[in-house]
Protein backbone atom coordinates (compact mmCIF):
# COMPACT_ATOMS: atom_id res chain seq x y z
CA UNK A 1 0.00 0.00 0.00
CA UNK A 2 0.92 3.42 -1.02
CA UNK A 3 -0.47 6.98 -0.54
CA UNK A 4 -1.70 6.38 -4.03
CA UNK A 5 -3.25 3.76 -2.95
CA UNK A 6 -7.51 3.90 -3.44
CA UNK A 7 -10.24 2.48 -1.97
CA UNK A 8 -13.27 1.88 -4.27
CA UNK A 9 -16.12 4.07 -3.66
CA UNK A 10 -20.20 3.15 -4.04
CA UNK A 11 -20.08 5.05 -7.32
CA UNK A 12 -17.38 3.31 -9.16
CA UNK A 13 -14.99 6.00 -8.40
CA UNK A 14 -11.70 5.82 -6.60
CA UNK A 15 -10.39 8.10 -3.41
CA UNK A 16 -6.74 8.08 -2.19
CA UNK A 17 -6.02 6.10 1.12
CA UNK A 18 -4.92 9.34 2.96
CA UNK A 19 -5.74 12.43 2.68
CA UNK A 20 -3.94 15.76 3.74
CA UNK A 21 -6.31 18.26 5.94
CA UNK A 22 -6.29 22.06 6.10
CA UNK A 23 -8.45 22.69 9.07
CA UNK A 24 -7.20 25.61 11.28
CA UNK A 25 -4.60 26.49 8.67
CA UNK A 26 -4.01 30.11 7.79
CA UNK A 27 -3.95 30.87 3.70
CA UNK A 28 -0.29 31.49 3.95
CA UNK A 29 0.19 27.50 6.23
CA UNK A 30 -2.72 26.13 3.83
CA UNK A 31 -1.06 27.04 0.25
CA UNK A 32 2.19 25.84 1.87
CA UNK A 33 1.51 22.66 3.65
CA UNK A 34 -0.66 21.51 0.61
CA UNK A 35 2.71 22.40 -1.63
CA UNK A 36 4.73 20.17 0.69
CA UNK A 37 2.06 17.34 0.53
CA UNK A 38 1.63 17.17 -3.12
CA UNK A 39 5.56 17.45 -3.30
CA UNK A 40 5.82 14.66 -0.39
CA UNK A 41 3.26 12.36 -2.82
CA UNK A 42 -0.08 13.20 -1.05
CA UNK A 43 -2.85 13.60 -4.32
CA UNK A 44 -6.35 13.68 -1.55
CA UNK A 45 -6.68 17.36 -0.30
CA UNK A 46 -9.66 18.14 1.98
CA UNK A 47 -10.40 21.80 2.73
CA UNK A 48 -13.66 23.77 3.62
CA UNK A 49 -15.92 26.76 3.16
CA UNK A 50 -15.99 27.11 7.02
CA UNK A 51 -11.70 27.06 6.59
CA UNK A 52 -11.76 30.11 4.67
CA UNK A 53 -8.60 28.79 2.81
CA UNK A 54 -10.03 27.35 -0.41
CA UNK A 55 -8.06 30.21 -2.39
CA UNK A 56 -4.65 29.20 -1.32
CA UNK A 57 -5.32 25.78 -1.71
CA UNK A 58 -6.78 26.61 -4.87
CA UNK A 59 -3.39 28.39 -5.54
CA UNK A 60 -0.85 25.50 -4.43
CA UNK A 61 -2.70 23.36 -6.42
CA UNK A 62 -2.18 25.32 -9.68
CA UNK A 63 1.56 26.19 -8.37
CA UNK A 64 2.66 22.57 -7.75
CA UNK A 65 2.57 21.51 -11.70
CA UNK A 66 0.58 18.30 -10.56
CA UNK A 67 -2.09 17.78 -13.02
CA UNK A 68 -5.57 18.45 -11.89
CA UNK A 69 -6.71 14.69 -13.01
CA UNK A 70 -4.21 13.74 -10.55
CA UNK A 71 -5.53 15.25 -7.42
CA UNK A 72 -8.39 14.28 -5.67
CA UNK A 73 -9.99 17.45 -4.07
CA UNK A 74 -12.62 17.51 -1.70
CA UNK A 75 -14.57 20.42 0.11
CA UNK A 76 -17.56 21.60 2.23
CA UNK A 77 -20.96 22.95 2.48
CA UNK A 78 -21.02 24.90 5.50
CA UNK A 79 -24.20 25.61 8.53
CA UNK A 80 -25.78 28.56 7.15
CA UNK A 81 -25.70 27.18 3.56
CA UNK A 82 -28.10 24.68 4.04
CA UNK A 83 -31.08 24.54 1.48
CA UNK A 84 -31.41 23.93 -2.27
CA UNK A 85 -30.83 28.01 -3.49
CA UNK A 86 -27.84 28.39 -0.91
CA UNK A 87 -26.25 25.17 -1.74
CA UNK A 88 -25.98 25.83 -5.54
CA UNK A 89 -24.86 29.27 -4.29
CA UNK A 90 -22.23 28.17 -2.47
CA UNK A 91 -21.25 25.15 -4.74
CA UNK A 92 -20.58 28.39 -7.25
CA UNK A 93 -18.67 29.80 -4.78
CA UNK A 94 -16.33 27.23 -3.74
CA UNK A 95 -15.79 26.22 -7.90
CA UNK A 96 -14.96 30.15 -7.82
CA UNK A 97 -12.47 30.05 -4.85
CA UNK A 98 -10.87 27.04 -5.79
CA UNK A 99 -10.17 28.02 -9.04
CA UNK A 100 -11.24 24.62 -10.94
CA UNK A 101 -13.89 23.52 -12.73
CA UNK A 102 -14.71 20.76 -10.56
CA UNK A 103 -14.91 19.07 -7.20
CA UNK A 104 -13.58 15.60 -6.48
CA UNK A 105 -15.52 15.20 -3.50
CA UNK A 106 -18.23 17.33 -2.34
CA UNK A 107 -19.59 17.41 1.94
CA UNK A 108 -22.42 18.64 3.66
CA UNK A 109 -19.99 19.43 6.52
CA UNK A 110 -22.55 19.36 9.60
CA UNK A 111 -26.41 17.30 9.74
CA UNK A 112 -28.39 19.63 12.06
CA UNK A 113 -26.86 22.83 12.34
CA UNK A 114 -28.38 25.62 14.64
CA UNK A 115 -30.04 27.08 11.75
CA UNK A 116 -31.55 23.97 10.48
CA UNK A 117 -32.43 22.79 13.84
CA UNK A 118 -36.27 22.94 13.50
CA UNK A 119 -35.93 21.32 9.67
CA UNK A 120 -32.37 19.61 9.28
CA UNK A 121 -34.15 17.00 7.16
CA UNK A 122 -35.69 19.34 4.69
CA UNK A 123 -32.59 21.36 4.74
CA UNK A 124 -30.45 18.62 4.16
CA UNK A 125 -33.10 17.23 1.04
CA UNK A 126 -32.53 20.36 -0.59
CA UNK A 127 -28.83 20.53 -0.40
CA UNK A 128 -28.56 17.11 -1.78
CA UNK A 129 -30.85 17.92 -4.48
CA UNK A 130 -28.70 20.86 -5.14
CA UNK A 131 -25.66 18.57 -5.14
CA UNK A 132 -26.97 15.94 -7.08
CA UNK A 133 -27.49 18.85 -10.05
CA UNK A 134 -24.02 19.69 -9.93
CA UNK A 135 -23.13 16.33 -9.99
CA UNK A 136 -25.78 15.74 -12.95
CA UNK A 137 -23.40 18.92 -14.80
CA UNK A 138 -20.21 18.22 -14.25
CA UNK A 139 -18.99 20.13 -11.50
CA UNK A 140 -18.80 17.65 -8.82
CA UNK A 141 -17.67 13.75 -9.16
CA UNK A 142 -18.83 12.87 -5.52
CA UNK A 143 -21.09 13.35 -3.27
CA UNK A 144 -20.70 12.88 0.51
CA UNK A 145 -21.61 14.03 4.42
CA UNK A 146 -19.85 14.68 7.37
CA UNK A 147 -20.40 14.21 11.17
CA UNK A 148 -23.63 12.41 10.70
CA UNK A 149 -25.31 9.37 12.49
CA UNK A 150 -27.31 7.11 11.32
CA UNK A 151 -30.82 8.60 11.80
CA UNK A 152 -29.15 11.81 9.83
CA UNK A 153 -27.85 8.98 7.17
CA UNK A 154 -31.38 7.11 7.08
CA UNK A 155 -33.44 10.60 6.70
CA UNK A 156 -30.76 12.34 4.30
CA UNK A 157 -31.82 8.43 1.93
CA UNK A 158 -35.41 8.84 2.24
CA UNK A 159 -35.22 11.57 -0.69
CA UNK A 160 -31.49 11.27 -2.57
CA UNK A 161 -31.15 9.71 -5.85
CA UNK A 162 -27.58 9.22 -5.22
CA UNK A 163 -25.68 7.81 -1.86
CA UNK A 164 -23.46 8.83 0.17
CA UNK A 165 -20.09 7.67 -0.79
CA UNK A 166 -18.10 8.83 1.80
CA UNK A 167 -18.85 10.00 5.68
CA UNK A 168 -16.37 12.41 7.23
CA UNK A 169 -16.16 11.98 10.89
CA UNK A 170 -13.83 12.04 13.73
CA UNK A 171 -12.41 8.86 14.33
CA UNK A 172 -9.12 8.05 16.50
CA UNK A 173 -8.21 5.20 19.30
CA UNK A 174 -9.89 7.43 21.41
CA UNK A 175 -13.27 7.43 19.77
CA UNK A 176 -14.07 5.19 17.31
CA UNK A 177 -17.45 5.70 16.52
CA UNK A 178 -18.99 1.78 15.99
CA UNK A 179 -22.34 2.67 15.50
CA UNK A 180 -21.05 4.91 12.51
CA UNK A 181 -19.09 2.64 11.28
CA UNK A 182 -20.51 0.07 11.12
CA UNK A 183 -23.53 1.78 9.55
CA UNK A 184 -21.29 2.91 7.08
CA UNK A 185 -20.02 -0.16 6.10
CA UNK A 186 -23.46 -2.21 6.15
CA UNK A 187 -24.10 1.27 3.24
CA UNK A 188 -20.74 0.71 1.19
CA UNK A 189 -19.73 4.27 2.65
CA UNK A 190 -15.96 5.15 3.12
CA UNK A 191 -15.62 5.79 6.63
CA UNK A 192 -12.90 8.86 6.26
CA UNK A 193 -11.18 9.80 9.61
CA UNK A 194 -10.61 13.40 10.09
CA UNK A 195 -9.10 14.47 13.49
CA UNK A 196 -6.87 10.54 12.92
CA UNK A 197 -4.48 12.13 15.61
CA UNK A 198 -7.17 13.02 18.53
CA UNK A 199 -6.13 15.95 20.11
CA UNK A 200 -3.25 16.87 21.13
CA UNK A 201 -3.89 14.39 24.29
CA UNK A 202 -2.72 11.70 22.03
CA UNK A 203 0.62 11.80 22.47
CA UNK A 204 0.80 11.69 25.88
CA UNK A 205 -0.82 8.43 25.89
CA UNK A 206 1.59 6.10 27.59
CA UNK A 207 0.49 2.87 25.44
CA UNK A 208 0.84 5.11 22.38
CA UNK A 209 4.74 5.84 23.63
CA UNK A 210 5.49 2.26 24.27
CA UNK A 211 4.28 1.16 20.89
CA UNK A 212 5.58 3.56 18.82
CA UNK A 213 8.96 3.26 20.46
CA UNK A 214 8.64 -0.83 19.74
CA UNK A 215 7.81 -0.29 16.33
CA UNK A 216 10.48 2.39 15.64
CA UNK A 217 8.01 5.16 14.83
CA UNK A 218 6.46 8.11 15.78
CA UNK A 219 3.01 8.52 17.60
CA UNK A 220 1.35 9.96 14.91
CA UNK A 221 2.96 7.16 12.43
CA UNK A 222 1.53 4.04 14.55
CA UNK A 223 -1.78 6.00 14.63
CA UNK A 224 -2.59 6.60 11.16
CA UNK A 225 -1.13 3.01 10.36
CA UNK A 226 -3.54 1.68 13.02
CA UNK A 227 -6.27 4.03 10.85
CA UNK A 228 -5.49 2.06 7.58
CA UNK A 229 -5.44 -0.97 8.88
CA UNK A 230 -8.83 -0.79 10.20
CA UNK A 231 -10.32 0.52 6.36
CA UNK A 232 -10.63 4.32 7.90
CA UNK A 233 -9.51 7.01 5.74
CA UNK A 234 -7.58 9.30 7.63
CA UNK A 235 -6.60 12.89 7.32
CA UNK A 236 -3.85 14.28 8.84
CA UNK A 237 -3.11 17.62 9.03
CA UNK A 238 0.28 19.71 9.64
CA UNK A 239 1.73 22.96 8.88
CA UNK A 240 5.24 21.70 9.76
CA UNK A 241 7.28 20.40 6.53
CA UNK A 242 8.88 17.23 8.53
CA UNK A 243 5.63 16.06 9.79
CA UNK A 244 4.35 16.23 6.22
CA UNK A 245 7.30 13.70 5.07
CA UNK A 246 6.88 11.74 8.36
CA UNK A 247 2.97 11.39 8.53
CA UNK A 248 3.69 10.04 4.96
CA UNK A 249 6.20 7.43 5.63
CA UNK A 250 3.60 4.34 7.02
CA UNK A 251 4.02 1.98 4.47
CA UNK A 252 6.86 -0.11 5.55
CA UNK A 253 5.22 -1.43 8.55
CA UNK A 254 2.08 -3.96 9.97
CA UNK A 255 0.92 -3.58 13.36
CA UNK A 256 0.24 -6.75 14.72
CA UNK A 257 -3.04 -7.93 15.60
CA UNK A 258 -3.17 -8.00 19.36
CA UNK A 259 -1.13 -4.32 19.25
CA UNK A 260 -4.32 -3.18 16.89
CA UNK A 261 -6.40 -4.52 20.03
CA UNK A 262 -4.06 -2.49 22.69
CA UNK A 263 -4.87 0.77 20.56
CA UNK A 264 -8.60 -0.26 20.32
CA UNK A 265 -8.78 0.04 23.53
CA UNK A 266 -8.22 3.46 24.65
CA UNK A 267 -11.30 4.65 24.44
CA UNK A 268 -11.71 8.37 25.74
CA UNK A 269 -8.62 9.07 26.16
CA UNK A 270 -7.90 11.76 24.01
CA UNK A 271 -10.94 13.33 23.42
CA UNK A 272 -14.42 12.38 21.78
CA UNK A 273 -16.53 13.43 19.31
CA UNK A 274 -18.42 16.73 19.26
CA UNK A 275 -22.89 15.47 18.98
CA UNK A 276 -23.95 16.90 16.07
CA UNK A 277 -27.45 17.47 17.42
CA UNK A 278 -26.66 19.53 19.92
CA UNK A 279 -23.61 21.86 17.97
CA UNK A 280 -24.12 25.88 18.52
CA UNK A 281 -23.18 26.63 15.08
Amino acid sequence: MSLTDTYEMNNGLKIPVMGFGTWQASDEDAKQSVLWALEAGYRHIDTAAAYKNEEAVGEALKESGVPREEIFLATKLWNRKHGYEKTKEAIENSLSRLDTDYIDLYLIHWPNPIYSRDNWQEDNAGSWKAMEEAVEAGKIKTLGVSNFRAHHLDALLETAEIKPAVNQIMLNPSDMQPEVVKYNKEHGIVSEAYSPLGTGKIFDVEELKELAEKYDKSIAQLVLKWSLQHGFLPLPKTVTKERVWENADIFDFEISTEDMAVIDGLKGRAGTATDPDTIEF
